[in-house]
């Protein structure tokens, strides 16, 4: 039963992660954007910001959210608007020069792990893990494994993600065609929000 509920967490890891979403579409306009060098310190702040986020709601900080809905109603519109923000800024993102830099520059660090707090679908994805697959060990051993697993899944998907931006870069060579996919990149942003409200 362990062993299968194990698998059936990582398939749901695996989906979860490499499926688009508002960090995989972010990672992909950075990449081709900033290149993968400077897109780093976002791979790293989604990455174990995320990881930070299962492990501290697992551990006891999703019961305050069960005792006082109305964050997660803050929180839901919050992460909308910031969405909103961010795909005005990637529409608007030109390509990079060797020499010089398109003004804003990538999300840093800790940019990338707020915005985890903020994150629709980052939200989905702990509920389902600390709910649907608590049992794959005995607590907190479970949220451990959970957490590992959430760095190691996270690590290959979102550098993946930035990578594949990052190669389309000798393929859109001129700035029309940048700031083209990256008005792509920003409508299926907003697009994201949509599972977010259809239920409002």
């Amino acid at each position: 039963m362990a062993n299968s509920l194990f698998y059936a967490f990582l398939a749901f890891m695996v989906v979860m992660y490499f499926t688009p979403g508002p960090n995989n579409i972010m990672l992909l306009a950075s990449g081709l954007t900033y290149g993968f060098r400077r897109t780093i310190p976002h791979i790293a702040g989604i990455v174990i910001g995320f990881a930070f986020m299962v492990a501290a709601v697992g551990l006891g900080l999703g019961t305050v959210f069960l005792a006082y809905p109305i964050l997660q109603t803050i929180l839901k519109y919050a992460g909308a608007a910031y969405l909103i923000y961010l795909a005005a800024v990637i529409a608007m993102s030109g390509p990079t020069t060797p020499g010089g830099d398109s003004g804003r520059g990538p999300m840093t660090f800790w940019g990338a792990a707020m915005f985890q707090w903020i994150n629709a679908k980052g939200w989905v994805i702990v509920i389902g893990t600390i709910t649907a697959y608590a049992a794959i060990a005995q607590f907190p051993i479970n949220i451990a494994i959970q957490t590992v697993i959430s760095l190691i899944v996270g690590t290959v998907s979102t550098v993946v993600w930035a990578v594949f931006g990052s190669a389309l870069r000798p393929v859109l060579t001129s700035e029309r065609l940048v700031r083209a996919f990256n008005i792509l990149m920003a409508v299926l942003l907003l697009a994201s929000l949509y599972p977010v409200f259809m239920d409002a």
